[in-house]
């Protein structure tokens, strides 16, 4: 049973930085209130709670306390509530979701209908939208315009595929490009979000089955597992090594491991581990 791990897989700076600096303001403050998760993988999130984080929905339930900002950021209309309750805040913004904000906020200050290539439940997509101001849509597909619009930008999700959001743009602009003066497009796709994609789907082509570890509720771990079953392997997303099935036979198979950018390295050696005594 060869065991194939991708070549870049797991924490991504974003996540690192976030996680540090909770780990620093717990170190120094003994508590800390983070505004949503702080990253989608529930490992993560429990780790940081039992060192004294505590998790909230809103900002009226924050009182005094130091706030972390998530690494998927926040709307607009949350850092002025912030502001004015003068709050002390960490902000754990991941730096390419900061750049993803800056644009489309500058786009709506210049007169463009924004475009987020993304899912509108996602809590980044959700900032996006703040910044982006009135009129601004979340879509998978070209929407249908009720009144025509001059000039669009767009941008993508920070953890979307790159060939999905390639897709929506030449779908775009076979549907719109008569009807506008000007369609600016920026790539917002995180780096390492594309490099995690470029190797699972080579190493996905080398192996019978692929792996894929990660929350449940990661966009870009989820993504990384579509990535896998558009090759035809079998893929199965799994969360933790307790998720292995114990009946199957891997002992015949090459298994491929890849892993989303909020996945601990201990949770992967930990499935590495429990594979490698299913064929002791």
């Amino acid at each position: 049973m060869p065991i194939y791990l991708a070549s870049e897989m797991g924490f991504c700076f974003g996540v690192r930085r976030a996680i540090n600096l909770a780990e620093l303001a717990l170190r120094e403050h003994g508590s800390l209130v983070s505004l949503g998760k702080i990253v989608h993988n529930r490992q993560v999130v429990d780790m940081l709670i039992s060192r004294g984080m505590h998790i909230v929905e809103s900002i009226d339930e924050i009182k005094e306390e130091t706030l972390l900002i998530p690494s998927h950021g926040v709307g607009r209309s949350t850092i002025d509530k912030i502001q004015a309750r003068g709050l002390h805040v960490i902000d754990a913004t991941c730096p390419i979701v900061q750049r993803a904000q800056n644009v489309v906020s500058n786009l709506h200050a210049n007169g463009f209908t924004v475009l987020v290539f993304g899912d509108a439940s996602h809590t980044e997509v959700k900032g996006l939208l703040s910044w982006a101001g009135e009129g601004a849509i979340a879509t998978f597909g070209v929407p249908d315009f009720d009144t025509p619009h001059r000039h669009i930008g767009v941008i993508s999700q920070t953890t979307q595929s790159q060939v999905k959001f390639a897709d929506f743009l030449a779908e775009l602009m076979r549907s719109e490009l008569s009807s506008v003066a000007e369609i600016h497009i920026f790539n917002t796709i995180c780096d390492a979000t594309a490099k995690r994609q470029e190797a699972t789907l080579k190493l996905a082509a080398m192996v019978d089955l692929m792996l894929v570890i990660g929350g449940h509720d990661s966009a870009n771990t989820r993504h990384l597992a579509e990535i896998c079953s558009t090759t035809g392997v079998r893929t199965l997303q799994i969360e933790t090594a307790d998720e292995i099935d114990p009946s199957f036979d891997y002992r015949t198979i090459r298994i491929g491991i890849t892993a989303g950018a909020s996945t601990p390295e201990r949770i992967i050696n930990a499935v590495t581990q429990r594979l490698s005594a299913f064929s002791a």
